[in-house]
């Protein structure tokens, strides 16, 4: 693998998070630009870690290694950090967007490191059609009061 694949893989797993961030970034919400960023930029050097050592540990023939191991690690991880950012006040959760939302940016992110540039774009297009798109349509949607349970 080339030293500008590596580049291009980490830069577009970057660049997602940042676009991914945006929405929470402009809504004031603690988890935003950087911190999707940063996901999704560690979650595409691990899986590229990871696919790296897998073939020059395989190399020999002899040794056997899982490189979709680290998915499922990344997967625990994100949903600790995930995890972190719901709470409840005032009989509300809160931040669960924003916490699959950086799940979401985990899965890019792993897509990145992969290689995988068509889910990349279509999951980025769907992520942010949902967090930003849908939202303005929620505001025209009719509440119903849970008060009356």
């Amino acid at each position: 693998m080339s030293l500008t694949d590596i580049f291009i893989r980490l830069g577009c797993a970057t660049l997602v998070g940042l676009l991914l961030g945006l929405d929470r970034e402009i809504r004031g919400v603690p988890a935003g630009l950087r911190t999707h960023a940063l996901v999704g930029l560690s979650a595409a050097a691990i899986t590229l870690s990871a696919l790296l050592l897998h073939e020059s540990l395989d190399a020999d023939g002899q040794t056997r290694t899982d490189p979709l191991r680290v998915v499922q690690g990344l997967a625990q991880a994100i949903g600790f950090i995930a995890a972190g950012l719901i709470f409840v006040a005032k009989d509300q959760v809160r931040n669960v967007t924003s916490a699959a939302n950086l799940w979401l940016t985990t899965a890019v992110g792993i897509a990145a490191g992969a290689g995988q540039y068509t889910i990349v774009l279509a999951t980025t297009a769907l992520g942010i059609l949902v967090v930003t798109v849908i939202r303005l349509g929620e505001r025209h949607l009719p509440r119903i009061n849970n008060d009356a349970d």
